[in-house]
């Protein structure tokens, strides 16, 4: 079965990476660089299903999700 997620990295002050997945409420996890923090990601997700397959929940995913920016200008 193949799944697709968004993840979204945020940098920190401090220079580390904190990713959250908007398909999993509460699942944040955090990298050193943005490729360790995607490898984290990865590792957070699969828990998190496992999670849900151990429930009987029902599995999320965002294939039919779509993403897109919005440009404000607050003058």
């Amino acid at each position: 079965m193949k799944l697709t997620y968004k993840i979204f990295l945020n940098k920190e002050p401090e220079g580390n990476y904190t990713v959250t997945v908007p398909a999993f409420p509460g699942c944040v996890t955090f990298g050193e660089n943005p490729e360790h923090a995607i490898e984290m990601a990865k590792e957070a997700i699969i828990l998190y299903i496992d999670e849900l397959k151990e429930r009987g929940e029902e599995i999320p995913d965002n294939n039919n999700t779509f993403e897109y920016s919005l440009n404000l200008d607050l003058a």
